[in-house]
């Protein structure tokens, strides 16, 4: 678990954002961050985000639910979240464990991901159409 990235103390309830400001999350990590890493999965390969994953209850959109957008493929069970007003991703919920959302390092107040050395990635497998 990370407590610290660059100069950045996470906190017990970190806020994420989107570009723009529009969308808002509360992400509870009272532990820090766990594992954070990259997928290579056809889909998050494009997209480039160190993410780390928490319980769907430890993730709270406070602010723009509106504003998002979601997007599926492959067997419909992950979500992936942007804001439709800038096109950044804020968190997913995860096709290996629907119980869970993954966010976006990159989003929470303050952090820096490129603070971050040698982040491993996972194996995302291939994509398989149902």
């Amino acid at each position: 678990m990370l407590k610290q990235i660059g100069n950045v103390q996470i906190q017990d309830q970190h806020r994420a954002s989107c570009h723009c400001g529009a969308v808002v999350l509360e992400i509870h990590l009272p532990n820090g961050i766990p594992c954070p890493h990259r997928c290579d999965c056809s889909f998050c390969k494009r997209k480039g985000a160190i993410v780390a994953a928490v319980p769907a209850a430890d993730i709270k959109v406070i602010q723009g639910e509106a504003a998002l957008v979601k997007y599926q493929f492959g067997q419909h069970v992950a979500e992936h979240f942007f804001c439709g007003n800038c096109g950044i991703y804020t968190h997913h919920r995860r096709s290996t464990n629907p119980n869970e959302f993954g966010f976006n390092i990159g989003c929470l107040e303050g952090v820096n991901p490129y603070d971050l050395n040698d982040v491993p990635v996972a194996d995302g497998g291939p994509w398989r159409s149902p």
